[in-house]
């Protein structure tokens, strides 16, 4: 598809079909004219030396081949979402020594080939090209591109995600019950068996709290101690509650324990949350090293093309992290609406014995 706007500027969408299959190490686009002159695209789908998809202009007739600056732009489109699409722009003065230009890493191949993000959308790559032929005075105040689009793009989106991230967190605590083995060997005081009393009458939903345990068995251990103060059936009822503790607790210390596979996985989600704003702050810093680079002419080019292949590295390890962030984020979901489930199951199965002991009490 070719679509040019004026002699000087031009527009050219390449649909590559069968993409999966191909074998040639290259392929060329047909040809498309701006300014009079036949242009190509040249890819490498399994890269020209790298692990990165490969592309460049190319000027098809070097006797036709414009005197000056050519300005051109070639992008990858994600056909799922557009804005996910690769584009970088630069401007090359094209020579029969220098020709083709382009990028011998335009992206990884893995990110080329990731079935979640649509380059590769039912086995056709779609390639754009985007060329404008300066004119002789528009040559004189030519400043190195910006190849930044793309990866602003990307790093705002995941900014977004961190920043979701950090208001809808909360914080990571623990919590833990011991058990006091204490017991009196003294008659308790009356004072003291309606303390227990009233530690027995307390709801079940406060059975799951901090150092509840540690007051039942206290409880129990008072009222067991206060048989003269009892009457006959609130004793057998103590010891038949007495009886069965042991597994109403470790219910409770199940539970506690269920929790200990929800936290792990909120660790590891925060943990690929952290990463995460590394790599953003890692951008930023990126970001200015390319403003700096752009001041110095003369190392432009080879320090410019290793800040892209670095850039490029952190954008996979990027999405490496986000993808790990949100298969962990949705663990912790599962894991405690599974857990939730089990605690409602055992809290409903421990009513019945805590409802019994209550009522003789009541």
């Amino acid at each position: 598809m070719y679509a040019q706007t004026d002699v000087n500027r031009g527009e050219f969408t390449w649909k590559i079909s069968n993409f999966n299959e191909l074998i040639s190490p290259s392929l060329f686009s047909e040809a498309f004219t701006v300014s009079g002159c036949p242009w190509i695209i040249l890819v490498y789908p399994n890269g020209n030396g790298s692990l990165h998809l490969s592309m460049y202009l190319q000027a098809a007739d070097p006797a036709a081949m414009p005197n000056g600056w050519t300005k051109f732009s070639l992008s990858v489109i994600d056909q799922i979402n557009n804005a996910r699409s690769i584009k970088i722009e630069t401007q090359h003065y094209f020579t029969t020594s220098e020709n083709p230009w382009g990028y011998s890493s335009f992206m990884p191949l893995t990110l080329l080939r990731d079935p979640r993000r649509g380059f590769i959308a039912n086995n056709t790559l779609v390639i754009k090209a985007e060329v404008c032929v300066l004119a002789a005075d528009d040559s004189v105040n030519i400043q190195p591109a910006r190849p930044t689009d793309s990866f602003d793009t990307y790093f705002n989106g995941l900014e977004e995600l961190i920043n979701g991230a950090e208001t809808n967190g909360a914080s990571v605590g623990s919590s833990s019950c011991h058990q006091d083995g204490d017991s009196r060997a003294e008659i308790p005081s009356l004072e003291e068996v309606e303390k227990a009393k009233q530690s027995l009458k307390e709801g079940l939903s406060h059975l799951f709290k901090l150092k509840m345990k540690e007051s039942l068995i206290e409880a129990l251990s008072t009222l067991s101690s206060a048989k003269t103060r009892l009457t006959s059936e609130q004793q057998i009822a103590i010891e038949a509650f007495g009886a069965n503790f042991n597994d109403f607790t470790f219910d409770f210390s199940t539970f506690e324990q269920d929790n200990t596979d929800i936290e792990l996985h909120k660790l590891q989600k925060d943990q690929k949350l952290s990463t995460m704003k590394k790599c953003h702050k890692t951008h930023v810093l990126y970001k200015q090293l390319m403003d700096d680079l752009i001041k110095e002419e003369e190392e432009v080019k080879s320090r410019r093309d290793k800040l892209l292949s670095d850039w490029e590295i952190l954008l996979v390890k990027a999405e490496e992290a986000k993808s790990g962030y949100k298969d962990e984020q949705k663990k912790v979901a599962e894991v405690e609406e599974e857990k939730k489930r089990i605690a409602v199951e055992r809290m409903y199965k421990s009513i019945t014995a805590w409802s019994n002991l209550k009522a003789q009490f009541c």
